[in-house]
């Protein structure tokens, strides 16, 4: 018990100045409700400041939640538009939206970096996926463009 709350405190402490209240504002802002989860998991994402797996939040939220709640948590942010699909190739995760991303309209015509040293998945939101002239008849709904190299860290290294 000592060990899970530990962890989910270490991960409130880690927030780099943001304050507990501006997670809440965040929340309200998307108009959700404040729960420890949701403080919590937003909390982590903007800890780690890379895209996330649903395994990535288990293990730094420890056992205080869940993989029901933790996945439930990650639906109602993707269709509040507080996180985004990122798909790359060991599976799903998720990052933070911009700040332009609502309900109603997310914004994510930007390439996403993984690194082969690392394994971070990173969003490049100044790099936007150039324009792909489809057949005729494709209709697309959304984009993902994956690129994969080395990250100024690990090329540091």
């Amino acid at each position: 018990m000592a060990q899970r709350v530990f962890k989910v405190a270490n991960t409130r402490n880690e927030l780099n100045g943001l304050k507990m209240e501006q997670l809440r504002e965040t929340l309200k802002g998307h108009h959700l409700r404040t729960t420890t989860c949701r403080e919590d998991v937003l909390s982590a994402f903007i800890n780690k400041k890379n895209a996330l797996s649903h395994g990535d939040l288990e293990g730094a939220l420890g056992e205080s939640y869940d993989r029901v709640t933790i996945y439930r948590t990650l639906k109602t942010f993707l269709e509040k538009g507080i996180i985004h699909k990122v798909l790359d190739d060991e599976g799903l995760r998720y990052a933070l939206c911009s700040h332009q991303c609502s309900e109603e309209k997310h914004q994510h015509d930007h390439i996403h970096f993984k690194c082969n040293g690392c394994g971070k998945t990173n969003c490049l939101e100044n790099l936007h996926i150039p324009n792909v002239a489809l057949p005729q008849g494709y209709q697309p709904t959304s984009f993902n463009l994956l690129i994969q190299g080395t990250c100024p860290e690990c090329v540091m290294k």
